[in-house]
């Protein structure tokens, strides 16, 4: 999709750049498709604990420093994802030089209510 519209929303959470951190605080040191894993993860949790659901994604941004490896070992779980919540989110995929702690990949989502 590439555009959304929200008519009213009760209220609009804006997730700053997710990466794939463990609950000790520690980066990943797994591939590619295990940091999603964990970022699809942590970022539920965040949107469930600010009193959202995953099903108001609308904006959902991708940043990787390979767009090639991301598409070769993460876009099943990326399509999975998205139907399991039923999303019609606007989404742009952005491939960037280095991320923070030298992780491979990183979210950003607007959610509404």
């Amino acid at each position: 999709m590439q555009a959304v519209e929200i008519k009213q929303p009760e209220g609009t959470l804006y997730c700053s750049g997710q990466v794939a951190i463990h609950a000790d605080g520690q980066p990943s040191t797994g591939d590619t498709r295990a940091q999603f894993q964990l970022i699809l993860q942590n970022l539920e949790q965040l949107i469930r604990e600010s009193g959202y659901e995953c099903s108001g994604i609308v904006r959902l941004n991708i940043f990787t420093t390979s767009v090639q490896d991301f598409f070769t070992t993460c876009v099943d779980l990326y399509q999975g994802w998205i139907a399991e919540h039923g999303l019609k989110q606007a989404t742009t995929l952005v491939e960037v030089k280095g991320l923070y702690a030298n992780l491979t990949v990183e979210l950003e989502a607007t959610v509404v209510k």
